[in-house]
Order: structure tokens, then sequence, then C-alpha cells
């Protein structure tokens, strides 16, 4: 037998293996990428659909307000909080820490803190055409959208903009009929 027959059997053989273990390595990491993508694309939807039960609940106890049969005192506090949990917002909310990306992340922290101060209005009594109801409510809002956005950037769909709805602003202060007109002190329109 040739030593160079051998050798290049050999080196062949090795050339060989070696492709079908990065091959193999590079699928897997596609498929991983793929999933987590998969997870990710799961886990936001599922937190914004979340929120946006707790804010119809919210809304609703709102409309109510105190004086509604079964919800007063201590009652719309207890069902302020059950809107949340209701909604699965907790645990969703601790998925998307587990999976999401940090910009994500932060932007649905910060929709969850204005969530969570919407809550606090609606257990405190502020009703739907209340001041105080607004002033959470709107930044809550924004925040909402300011988190589509982040996801949208993330999964590389087109931004969105305010004017493709045919509105100034994510906040909705423009349609809302309990906010027009309202003006500070100094006669500018509130924020």
């Amino acid at each position: 037998m040739e030593w160079g027959t051998l050798v290049a059997t050999v080196g062949g053989g090795l050339i060989a293996m070696a492709g079908t273990v990065l091959a193999d390595r590079l699928r897997t990491g596609q498929e991983h990428r793929r999933g987590l993508q998969e997870r990710r694309r799961d886990v936001y939807t599922e937190f914004i659909a979340a929120a946006g039960a707790a804010h119809t609940e919210l809304r609703r106890l709102a409309q109510l307000g105190a004086g509604a049969d079964g919800v007063g005192g201590h009652g719309l506090e207890e069902a302020s909080r059950s809107a949340l949990t209701d909604a699965r917002v907790y645990e969703v909310r601790e998925r998307l820490f587990l999976d999401g990306s940090a910009g994500v992340t932060g932007a649905g922290q910060t929709m969850f803190e204005h969530l969570r101060a919407l809550r606090r209005a609606v257990a405190g009594g502020a009703g739907i055409a209340d001041p105080a109801f607004h002033d959470v409510y709107h930044p809550y809002l924004d925040a909402v959208w300011a988190y589509r956005e982040a996801v949208r950037d993330e999964l590389e769909g087109s931004p969105l903009a305010p004017a493709d709805f045919g509105w100034s602003a994510w906040d909705g202060r423009e349609r809302c009929p309990h906010c027009a007109g309202r003006t500070d002190r100094a006669g500018r329109p509130r924020l």
C-alpha cells in the first residue's frame, strides 16, 4: 500500500467528517435562533394581549365607578388588582423577561408601569371622565405604542407613525372626548 493513497483517503475522510459536523452545527444554530424568534414573537403578542385585557377591565371598572354594586371601597381596590392578575399580566411579564430582547423588555416594563398607574387611579375611584383617570390613561396608551414600535423594530416590520392612522400623537388625547378643551392654568392644552 502506498502512503500517499492512505494519507489522501484519511485526509478526505476527515474533511468530509468536519464538513458534516460544521453543517450540523450551523443547522442547529439556525434552528435555535428560529425557535427563539418564535418564542419571542409569541410572548410579545401574549404580553400585549394580556395588558389589553387588563386595560379593558380597568376601563370597565372606571365606567362603573366607586358607587357601583359590589365595587366600592376595598372592592374597587380588589377588582382593579384582579384585572391585572386575571389577565395574567404578571405571569406573561415574567416570560417576557426571560425570552425578550433588552429593547422590547424595557418598553414592556414601561408599559407595565403605566398600566399599574392606571390601576392605582381606578382603585382610587377615578372615573372614566375624571382628569385623574386621563392623566395616567394617555401616557399608558403612548407606552403601548412605544412597545409595539419596539416589537416591530426587532421583528423587522416596517415602522408605524401616528400619521398612518390620521393622528398627530400615539397617546389618543386628540381623539378623547374627555380631554378635548382641557387646559392648564396658563391656558395651554394639558398633556
